[in-house]
């Protein structure tokens, strides 16, 4: 402000001296003589000069008395303390133990399919029939000769009681009888094997072949059954977060498909570490009463592990690292009623971040002035101005 008034009150005698000389120019001129008109330029030339070397000289003074020149201008904020909660952030797939295409257990032709798409079941239904090839023949032929074998064995067997006979027709009799139960057995275990029974109570999602077609065992591919109502999430969780992501810890749920935001908990966390990729897996219980949930959705997992209930947190844009990897912030310090202060670096230690937050474990206190647009530009010690605010328009 003294440099401006200076140049006014200059400009001011320059016009009052060009006024005084106005009338002696236009003499000079209205006289037609060069000679005159020549000297009177001269003149004017010489005061001109006189004047720029008076204002070089006042600038430099007030170069040197004014110390608010070239004091960069700032804005800053006061840090305060509130509650931490770091989440982390994982996506997985939802996905469930009750899901299976149901396969034969035996070749031959599918005879009958007795369910429909989309048709509820119970768990040991029967679901669908497989030709079996002659074998129930062969376990009634089985049978008639396992009650031979049941009848002679008996009557052996109460000769025997009246010592009637030799030992070795009797251990005979009994060794064939028990021979044959054990194949008819063997023929039941395999003629169970051609009717396919629901392994657990759900839903038939897809009949995928239909009856009349020649089916392999372990290989063809019959139906699809899903439960609904055990579903979970199953994702991976790196290494480091072993010992914070635990089970019962709280995770919020999001599925983007539908819009849907779930409040859970881990109900698993594994304790296997993948050499591969170093990490371990978590299971993430879904609730689906309305069952409008589906295998293999995907699903945005965020995971709170670690909470700080006085936490002191500042922007990562005001968080600089020095040469040795040290990390730091700029404060204002000796801040008088002008706001012209001083900028001071303080060494910080940080720990986790947030978005565009990160936590600061020591080196500030709550409620220091932090520098925050003009950290990068300012200097240790530095005198700096910071640059009021107007609140209710920035509002």
């Amino acid at each position: 402000m003294k440099h401006i008034y200076l140049l006014i009150i200059v400009a001011t005698l320059a016009v009052s001296c060009s006024g005084e000389k106005k009338n002696s120019v236009e003499s000079a001129i209205e006289s037609g003589n060069l000679e005159t008109i020549r000297k009177k330029r001269v003149e004017l030339v010489e005061d001109q000069q006189a004047i720029t070397d008076k204002i070089k000289r006042l600038d430099e003074k007030i170069k040197t008395l004014d110390t608010t020149k070239n004091v960069p201008l700032i804005t800053t904020f006061k840090a305060e303390t509130e509650v931490f909660n770091h989440v982390l952030e994982l996506q997985g797939n939802v996905t469930t133990k009750n899901l299976l295409t149901i396969t034969p257990e035996y070749n031959g032709i599918l005879t009958n399919v007795y369910v429909k798409e989309g048709q509820k079941v119970s768990k040991g239904q029967t679901l669908a029939k497989i030709d079996d090839g002659g074998l129930s023949q062969q376990l009634a032929q089985l049978k008639i000769q396992t009650e031979l074998a049941k009848t002679t064995y008996e009557r052996q067997q109460r000769l025997w009681e009246q010592n009637i006979g030799s030992e070795i027709d009797f251990l005979q009799s009994k060794s064939t009888y028990e021979s044959q139960q054990e194949s008819v057995n063997q023929m039941n275990k395999e003629i169970a094997k051609t009717t396919i029974k629901a392994p657990f109570s759900g839903t038939i999602d897809d009949i995928i072949t239909e009856q009349g077609n020649v089916v392999a065992a372990g290989q063809s591919p019959l139906m699809r059954i899903v439960n609904l109502n055990d579903m979970y999430i199953e994702t991976e969780v790196p290494e480091r977060y072993v010992s914070d992501v635990t089970r019962g810890k709280n995770v919020n749920v999001t599925i983007p498909v539908l819009g849907k935001t779930i409040e859970t908990k881990i109900r698993q966390a594994g304790d296997f570490i993948n050499p591969d990729n170093r990490t371990f897996k978590i299971e993430v219980e879904i609730p689906n009463k309305d069952n409008s949930i589906k295998p293999n959705l995907t699903a945005r997992l965020k995971i709170n592990d670690y909470t700080n209930e006085e936490a002191l947190l500042i922007p990562q844009s005001v968080v600089s690292e020095n040469s040795e990897g040290e990390q730091y912030v700029y404060v204002v310090t000796e801040k008088g009623t002008d706001g012209i202060g001083t900028a001071k670096r303080i060494i910080i230690k940080t720990g986790k971040t947030q978005g565009d937050i990160i936590e600061v474990l020591n080196g500030l206190e709550a409620g220091v002035e932090i520098i925050q647009e003009g950290a990068r530009s300012v200097r240790d010690g530095q005198s700096v101005e910071v640059l009021k605010i107007d609140e209710s328009n920035a509002s």
